[in-house]
C-alpha cells in the first residue's frame, strides 16, 4: 500500500510541476527605445504583477524578427502577445503564425491590416482615433496662435510626415484641417517626410523644410509623435528660430515630451496630445491574459482619447490620468 502510494506521488509530481509554470504573454514593439513603448511595457509588467503573469518583452525592428519573435514566443509557451508591429501590411503573417502556434494576438497602437488594406477583423485592437487627436493638436496650436497674437498669414506650418503609416497621416491631417478650417492658407502648410518616426528623421525632415521655405518667421509644426515635434523644435533652434517664434505640439504624452517640460528656459515645445499609455500596456496584456485563460475576448477595438498637456498643467493631468 505504502509503494502504491509513492507511485501515485511520483506520477503527479510532472504534473504539479507544469501547473507551478507561469503563464506567459509576449508583449512586441516596433522601437523598443521610443520612450512611449518604454512606457507601455511598464504598464504592462505593472499588469503581469497584478494579474499572475509573466511578461516577455521583445523588440521587432522588422517583419523577419516579427515573425521570429512569434515562433520565440511559441517555444516559450506563451498563451498570446500584444504587438505593435513594424509595418501594419504584415497582418496576414502574423495572423497565420499566431494561429499555427495557437497564440491569442491583440494589437496595439497601430492596427493590422490585410492584402487589401482592410483591418484583420479577428484580432482585437487598441489604438487611437488618430484624425481626432490631431485635431485636438490643431485647436491646441491655434489657441495659442491666437494668444500671441500671431497672423494665421504670416505663420509657417511644417507637418512632419510619415503617411506611410495610417495612424500617421491621420494625426497629421487632422491637425492640418483643423488649422485650415480656421483660416490658415493651404499654401502655408509644408510637408516634411520623414524616414523614421523618432526625433533625428524628424530634425532632418524639418531641416530641408526649413531651408526652402525661409519666407516664414513664425512657425508651428507637428507630427505623429513627441518625436517628430521635437525634431521640428530642435532643426528650427539650429536655424534661429527659438521659442518666441516657434510652437509644436507632440502626441503621445512620454518621456520626451516631460523632459522638455522641465528645461529650465521654455523652448518651442509647447504641448503634447497625452495619450495613456497605461490603458495601451495594462490594458491590452491584461485583455490577452484574460481572453487565453479564461475566454473573455476583447473588444474587437478600443479608442482612447488624448488632452492637451503643457508645461504648465502637466502634474495635474499627469496625476488625473494615473501616471
Amino acid at each position: 500500500m505504502q509503494r502504491r502510494a509513492f507511485t501515485l506521488a511520483a506520477l503527479a509530481t510532472p504534473f504539479a510541476l507544469q501547473a507551478a509554470e507561469p503563464v506567459k504573454v509576449g508583449f512586441l514593439v516596433k522601437q523598443a527605445e521610443e520612450p512611449w513603448f518604454q512606457d507601455e511595457w511598464k504598464f504592462a509588467e505593472q499588469a503581469a504583477k497584478d494579474k499572475g503573469f509573466t511578461l516577455v518583452k521583445i523588440g521587432i525592428p522588422n517583419g523577419e524578427k516579427t515573425l521570429a519573435a512569434i515562433d520565440n514566443l511559441a517555444a516559450q509557451k506563451a498563451v498570446g502577445l500584444v504587438i505593435c508591429a513594424p509595418d501594419v501590411k504584415l497582418g496576414v503573417a502574423i495572423n497565420r503564425a499566431a494561429k499555427r502556434h495557437k497564440l491569442k494576438v491583440m494589437s496595439v497602437d497601430d492596427q493590422l491590416v490585410d492584402g487589401a488594406g482592410k483591418p484583420i477583423a479577428d484580432i482585437p485592437h487598441m489604438g487611437i482615433s488618430g484624425y481626432e487627436i490631431g485635431k485636438q493638436v490643431g485647436a491646441g496650436l491655434l489657441a495659442e496662435i491666437k494668444a500671441r497674437g500671431w497672423k494665421l498669414e504670416e505663420v509657417g506650418v511644417l507637418r512632419v510626415a510619415y503617411d506611410q503609416l495610417p495612424t500617421g497621416r491621420e494625426r497629421t491631417m487632422g491637425a492640418a484641417d483643423a488649422l485650415k478650417a480656421a483660416g490658415m492658407p493651404a499654401a502655408n502648410i509644408i510637408d516634411a517626410p520623414q524616414a523614421k518616426t523618432d526625433t533625428e528623421s524628424a530634425f532632418n525632415a524639418a531641416n530641408i523644410a526649413f531651408t526652402k521655405n525661409a519666407k516664414f518667421k513664425k512657425w508651428v509644426a507637428f507630427g505623429l509623435n513627441d518625436e517628430a515635434a521635437l525634431g521640428a523644435v530642435r532643426a528650427g533652434e539650429g536655424r534661429g528660430i527659438k521659442a518666441d517664434a516657434m510652437l509644436a505640439i507632440g502626441i503621445g504624452g512620454s518621456q520626451t515630451a516631460l523632459n522638455e517640460f522641465t528645461k529650465p528656459t521654455p523652448t518651442g515645445f509647447f504641448g503634447t496630445v497625452l495619450i495613456s499609455p497605461k490603458r495601451h500596456g495594462y490594458e491590452t496584456a491584461t485583455m490577452v491574459f484574460e481572453w487565453a485563460t479564461q475566454g473573455k475576448q476583447p473588444p474587437a477595438v478600443t479608442l482612447t482619447s488624448g488632452v492637451l498637456m503643457t508645461r504648465q498643467n502637466q502634474a495635474d493631468i499627469r496625476k488625473q490620468m494615473g501616471l
